[in-house]
């Protein structure tokens, strides 16, 4: 599993999608389900092979059957958008909710988004914001704006700032979009500084490695 995460990181030596595959499948062959969520995430993002959602599926639910909590995240995300399989919003509660109250930071988050928005269950912001907030003290970089978000709109907004700069080194070009955006609503002596720093985290983020590059790379080495 290490070694698998070591090739697809690219630690200490030249990343190799290809190998991380091979040695994630030997791990969750061997019953290991954390290798058996990341051969789902390689199907997934189609890192060392092509792209493959109902595949992904199929070993994130394995993985989540047996307990593992990054699977239980990943197959409700799939359930959530109805990728790879029948979109299901129940079941996704269930696996969200089983890997939050398990202290799954990112299943937390997601906790709170299924109360804040109804999704299948009635509204309930104020249990929304204990989840966001559990999320963000776990250190989950979403958990955090969701937070933050909710107290801007409360008017703690010294409290909000704090979050934001906590969310700020992880958060993916989405949810820096996000707090532009958050940001640009607020009148408080502290938003300049952050707003600056956020621009300056999305000026130089990297393009997104374009589609079927993996799959390109995998067919010229697989005709040697």
């Amino acid at each position: 599993m290490m070694f698998g995460q070591m090739l697809l990181d690219g630690s200490d030596q030249p990343a190799d999608p290809i190998r991380a595959l091979c040695w994630f499948a030997i791990a969750a062959d061997a019953g290991h389900m954390p290798a058996m969520n990341m051969l789902g995430r390689c199907h997934e993002k189609g890192w060392g092979t092509e792209a493959d959602p109902g595949r992904a599926a199929v070993c994130y639910r394995r993985a989540a059957d047996e307990g593992d909590d990054w699977g239980r995240y990943n197959l409700a995300n799939m359930l959530l958008r109805g990728r790879g399989v029948v979109r299901d919003r129940r079941e996704a509660w269930r696996l969200f909710h089983e890997a939050a109250t398990s202290g799954h930071a990112k299943s937390m988050n997601l906790v709170g988004r299924f109360l804040e928005e109804g999704w299948d269950r009635e509204r309930d912001p104020a249990v929304a914001r204990a989840w966001y907030r559990r999320s963000a003290e776990a250190g989950d970089y979403r958990g955090r704006h969701n937070l933050a978000t909710a107290l801007a709109e409360d008017g703690h907004h010294d409290e909000a700032l704090d979050w934001w700069r906590q969310a700020l080194p992880d958060a993916t070009p989405d949810i820096l979009q996000a707090m532009v955006q958050a940001l640009a609503r607020i009148d408080h002596a502290g938003v300049a500084p952050l707003l600056l720093a956020v621009r300056q985290r999305l000026a130089p983020m990297p393009a997104p490695v374009r589609p079927g590059f993996w799959r390109a790379r995998f067919r010229r080495l697989s005709r040697g």
